[in-house]
C-alpha cells in the first residue's frame, strides 16, 4: 500500500500526522509533554527541567540533545527526545531514545509509529548501528508496540544509574 508523505498506516487506516525536528519556540510544548510523561510514569513531581533548560539543551550551539515533534492539524501531539551514543563494538554511533510521549487522546492512532519511523530515518541518515531505549517493566502496552515494530528486549543487560548525590560523592572521592 502506497502511503502519502506525512501519513502512516495504523490498524489498516491511513493517518495524517506531521513529524518534524523540534525548533526554537517549541520549549513550552516539549515541557508540557515531558510533564505529562512524568505523570504517566507515576512521577508527577520529578520534573525539574524548565523551558530555558530545554532551550539550551536542544538549541544552543553544539547541542547534543535532539527532539522530534508529531503534529496533527498544527497541534503538538507527540514527542521523541533523543541523543547519540557510541558503540565501541560496531564503531558506529547509536541513537538513544530518552523519551517517547504521545498525548492520551492520540494513542493508538499512529503517532508513536510516525515518531519511531522518523527516528529510524534519522538513525539511518547518521549511520547509526542501532537504536536503544528503556521501557518501564509495567508498561505492557508500550512493550507490545515495540515488538510490533520489530524491537526486542535487550537480554543480559541491566540498567544502572548514578544520580546527582552519588555523582557528587564520587567526584569528591567520598564513594
Amino acid at each position: 500500500m502506497k502511503v502519502p508523505a506525512g501519513s502512516f498506516v495504523a490498524d489498516g487506516e491511513t493517518v495524517s500526522v506531521t513529524v518534524r525536528a523540534a525548533r526554537l519556540g517549541d520549549e513550552a510544548e516539549i515541557l508540557r509533554m515531558i510533564r505529562a510523561l512524568a505523570d504517566f510514569e507515576r512521577e508527577p513531581d520529578a520534573v525539574e527541567a524548565t523551558e530555558a533548560m530545554i532551550g539550551r539543551a536542544l538549541f544552543a550551539d553544539g547541542a547534543h540533545v535532539h527532539a522530534h515533534i508529531a503534529e496533527r492539524d498544527g497541534q503538538a501531539v507527540g514527542l521523541a527526545l533523543w541523543f547519540l551514543n557510541y558503540s565501541t563494538w560496531t564503531g558506529k554511533p547509536g541513537l538513544y531514545l530518552e523519551d517517547l510521549f504521545v498525548d492520551p487522546s492520540e494513542r493508538r492512532s499512529g503517532v508513536a509509529r510516525a515518531l519511531m519511523t522518523a527516528l529510524a530515518q534519522e538513525a539511518q541518515a547518521r549511520g547509526c548501528a542501532r537504536m536503544d531505549w528503556a521501557v518501564l517493566d509495567w508498561n505492557e502496552e508500550a512493550m507490545r508496540f515495540y515488538r510490533r515494530i520489530g524491537a526486542r528486549r535487550s537480554e543480559g543487560w541491566q540498567p544502572w544509574r548514578l544520580e546527582a548525590d552519588g555523582i557528587a560523592r564520587l567526584a569528591a572521592g567520598e564513594a
